[in-house]
């Protein structure tokens, strides 16, 4: 028998922020999604409402020729979907409002207004009632060219067009779209972690830096993926801003050709460099064909052989101690080069060998850490 899923109402539902709350609640497979946009109809925002066990108002107007528009789409709407979520206790009623809130502007002035006809709406110490004072948010499916610099300079960058900077000492304050996804999901009934102590919440982490190390950092995202390098973007700030900079790639830029050397012994490319955790590449080769034959004071490597079947053969060259291993593809496993140990890999098999290699470091023709010693 199946368990009736939770009826959630978005506002918004297909602008930036709610194209990505969206997604998020459709994957959990217990929500449905009940949309309003532009198109709907006053009828439409009741019923949805009328049904909903949460109610996301994301909608609003943040950017327009007409300053008149701002309290109308703002302060109006909020308070229309307070009001008709009013009686509805113990279902979740979000409001995203913005840092610039209280800020003298018709639209600070306007979200200001909304805050306070939502809260007067629901009541400011209904634990249902939220409200997000939201700075900049920044991720995938943002406009770019509209309201949102980091939009614009990765749309930009990313098609080697031009970018306007008036100040690039200007702070800005950003929130990651998925971290603002989070905090709301949070709020959906059942779960544990139900926020109290007023209406007002956060979205953590906030990244705090300016316009111009923003814009940097991103022009470096675009000029390390022709160069084949990678920064730091495992955790963090950067993390989330490259994937936003992926994001808006046009999709004649989601590939890219790497540079492979051939010789008779086989193909040697590089796929990838990082700031600090070495390179990652690949070589083949062919049939009874060894590579190798050198030794590292410092530098280490990963071997996984991916097709085919390899010895690897090692020599101490302090002892003369000397190992083998034999590796196959269809039995996936790692082999170390250790420091001190000459090495090499020889193809044993009938077909091409394809090997993936990770050094720890970048190679540097300089200090080059590769000193020829052939094992017998």
């Amino acid at each position: 028998m199946s368990t009736e899923r939770l009826a959630v109402a978005v506002t918004g539902s297909d602008g930036f922020i709610g194209r990505n709350l969206c997604t998020r609640l459709r994957e959990r497979g217990d929500v449905e999604v009940v949309p309003i946009t532009r198109g709907s109809t006053d009828r439409d925002l009741e019923a949805a409402i009328a049904r909903a066990g949460a109610v996301f108002h994301l909608a609003g107007v943040n950017r327009t020729t007409n300053p008149d528009d701002f309290m109308p789409g703002n302060r109006d709407l909020s308070a229309k979907v307070a009001s008709l979520a009013r009686t509805r206790r113990g279902v979740p009623v979000i409001l995203t409002s913005s840092s610039q809130a209280g800020k003298p502007s018709p639209y600070g002035d306007s979200k200001l207004a909304a805050e306070e006809a939502f809260l007067a709406a629901l009541g400011r110490d209904n634990p249902d009632a939220h409200v997000f004072r939201l700075p900049n948010v920044f991720g995938k499916w943002c406009r770019p060219n509209y309201n949102s610099a980091v939009a614009t300079f990765c749309h930009n960058i990313a098609r080697d067009l031009p970018i306007s900077i008036h100040d690039p000492n200007a702070p800005l304050t950003l929130v990651y779209v998925d971290d603002v996804v989070d905090a709301f999901v949070a709020l959906l009934p059942g779960n544990e972690a139900r926020p109290g102590d007023g209406p007002y919440r956060d979205v953590a982490p906030q990244y705090r830096t300016t316009v111009g190390e923003m814009a940097e950092a991103i022009r470096g995202f675009h000029r390390m993926r022709r160069a084949f390098e990678v920064d730091r973007v495992g955790g963090g700030f950067l993390r989330a801003l490259y994937a936003t900079y992926l994001s808006y790639l046009p999709t004649t830029d989601f590939a890219y050709p790497v540079v492979r050397h051939d010789d008779p012994r086989g193909g040697f490319a590089e796929m990838l460099r990082t700031k600090d955790s070495g390179q990652v590449s690949y070589f083949t080769s062919a049939p009874g064909v060894t590579r190798g034959g050198h030794y590292h004071h410092t530098k280490n490597e990963k071997f996984l052989v991916v097709q085919g079947r390899a010895r690897f053969r090692f020599r101490n060259i302090a002892t003369g101690e000397a190992h083998a291993i034999d590796v196959s593809g269809d039995a996936p496993t790692v082999v170390d080069t250790v420091p001190g140990w000459a090495h090499d890999i020889t193809n044993t098999g009938s077909d091409p060998l394809l090997v993936l290699l990770w050094a720890n470091e970048n190679f540097d023709r300089q200090r080059p850490d590769t000193i020829a010693a052939p094992l017998p």
